[in-house]
């Protein structure tokens, strides 16, 4: 009589199970933090999307002759680009992944306030990206993001009402997530922990809270009047129908011109808590600080006339537009002087969090500096729909919001995951992103001064060589961006041990473990002293940890 081993078919009923209980916990949590990882992964793919598509645009422009795409393809493909990379990427990036995983641990407490709505958010988001994504597999469109009628609500033959309904209800899933963070931080911090005690990554995420309750709602009806004017043939834009097209920018672009400062805001907030770490210093000038988050957040609702330079606006309504987009600079400008000062005769240490925030800075004060030029009439006319608004675009956006969030993702990697990256492939894919971003996007101001439209899938041949460096720019920026996702990948199993605090940081999400526990803390957190102590760990002779 032989012995029948274990049965390998119940074992591989009960690792399926398994498995299919461990997916089923992953999709019905609540726990902010594992949210946070849902949108990680969410945004990460919609990135590749809207990569693959750019990486497109760019081998067509390397020749002046459109030879690798049609006319209609190439519409299409910058179109999906700036739909996945706005909609599905930069806006949802810092708020949905580390705003979610770190408000409830910066203000002590164990959740968000309403973890139900969280993860009804984040099912919201998957919805809307769903329908992009059918719009895309079933033949595209061909509007440009910003749907500009009466095209895309009367002549465009593509699938404009199944993109816009995505947008439409991914745009729910920010007013969620937004109202989550604003009641979470009124109601749920620790104790001592008063507003000038919070982190700045709190007040730039309430901030950029306000934008989203109040300016999201705007677009949501926008793009519903486009749909119902593009079914039912209800004149709204349409002038053949008795519309007004310019109607539909202004209330795109009240939207659209806050949602930039949707990006960057949250931007500035991770480079607070990472230039605080890496320089060993308390944050110059707080108050400064805070309140010109909500200062970019107020004067960023007064500024979208200048999109409409060149509609037919009244010179009046012009002039006073320019004047409000100049005075948006100065908060901005109060950030980028603080974080200097911060620098200042500070502690440096150049970790990857580190030089992807000195590369933010840099960036974003160029992209600041020629919004300067498109903010005034005169310049803002030549370069309207040219290159140099690509470019500009595209540091502030990419060089500010991509470059911040690399910074994040890496500051807290060890607190999100428990495991440290390599350090040098850290610092090596940073030196990549910064060098072939300005390869990539600085030609592009020289290609929009000399007059090349942008939106063009062919273009006068002396434009060829700055195109082709261009491209090659892009060719190292994408090597850039898929490092990371290698060696994070790679660190997961084979990464140190972090610790709960391997860079040393102050800040409630450092006092517990790496993870945190379920609950974030054993016992609820006591706060007595100000957000970024670094003078008394300077003190005792604390310093950095290097790996």
């Amino acid at each position: 009589m032989t012995t029948v081993p274990y049965s390998s078919s119940l074992g591989r009923e009960t690792t399926y199970l398994n498995h299919s209980h461990k997916i089923r916990s992953w999709l019905l949590t609540l726990d902010h933090k594992r949210i946070a990882i849902l949108y990680m992964i969410s945004i990460t793919f919609f990135f590749v999307i809207g990569g693959i598509a750019a990486v497109l645009m760019r081998l067509e422009l390397m020749t002046p002759q459109g030879d690798l795409v049609k006319a209609e393809t190439y519409n299409k493909l910058f179109t999906m680009h700036g739909v996945m990379m706005v909609f599905f990427f930069l806006i949802p990036s810092i708020p949905a992944v580390l705003g979610n995983f770190l408000i409830p641990l910066m203000v002590g407490a164990k959740d968000l306030a309403f973890p139900r709505l969280n993860l009804a958010s984040w099912y919201l988001f998957m919805t809307g990206g769903i329908f992009a994504l059918v719009a895309l597999v079933a033949g595209g469109v061909d509007t440009g993001w910003t749907f500009y009628t009466p095209y895309s609500s009367n002549y465009s033959n593509t699938y404009v009402v199944l993109t816009v309904v995505g947008i439409f209800i991914n745009g729910f899933s920010s007013i969620l997530t937004g109202l989550n963070f604003i009641v979470t931080i009124h109601t749920m911090r620790a104790p001592g922990l008063t507003w000038f005690r919070l982190p700045l990554f709190c007040w730039s995420l309430y901030a950029t809270s306000l934008i989203f309750i109040l300016g999201t709602p705007v677009l949501a009806i926008t793009l519903v009047l486009v749909g119902v004017e593009r079914i039912f043939h209800i004149g709204v834009f349409d002038p053949s129908l008795g519309g007004d097209p310019i109607l539909f920018q202004h209330l795109f672009w009240f939207y659209s011109h806050p949602a930039v400062y949707i990006m960057v805001l949250p931007s500035m907030g991770v480079v607070s808590e990472v230039i605080t770490c890496f320089s060993r210093k308390r944050i110059f000038g707080y108050a400064f600080v805070a309140f010109s988050s909500v200062a970019i957040a107020v004067l960023g609702f007064l500024v979208w006339g200048h999109h409409l330079f060149v509609s037919g606006q009244s010179i009046y309504g012009g002039l006073i537009f320019s004047i409000l987009s100049f005075m948006v600079a100065i908060p901005s400008g109060v950030k980028v002087f603080n974080w200097t000062a911060t620098l200042y005769k500070g502690s440096i240490s150049l970790q990857t969090p580190m030089l992807y925030v000195l590369g933010f800075i840099g960036l974003f004060t160029i992209g600041g500096l020629t919004g300067l030029y498109v903010a005034s009439i005169a310049v803002d006319v030549h370069v309207t729909d040219t290159y140099f608004i690509i470019a500009h675009f595209h540091y502030i956006m990419v060089g500010g919001a991509v470059m911040a969030y690399m910074a994040g993702i890496h500051f807290w990697w060890p607190k999100m995951t428990g495991k440290m990256y390599p350090e040098w492939w850290g610092r090596f894919s940073a030196l990549m992103i910064f060098v072939g971003f300005n390869l990539t996007f600085f030609p592009q101001f020289i290609l929009g001064y000399l007059g090349m439209p942008r939106r063009y899938y062919a273009y006068a041949p002396e434009f060829q060589a700055l195109n082709v460096l261009s491209t090659a720019g892009a060719s190292i920026l994408g090597i850039g961006y898929l490092l990371p996702l290698l060696y994070l990948l790679w660190s997961l199993r084979w990464g140190k041990d972090a610790g709960p605090n391997p860079f040393r940081a102050t800040g409630l999400e450092w006092k517990t473990s790496s993870p945190p526990p379920t609950e974030n803390f054993e016992k609820t957190p006591i706060v007595n002293e100000e957000a970024y102590a670094y003078h008394r760990m300077e003190m005792t002779g604390d310093t950095v940890a290097t790996h």
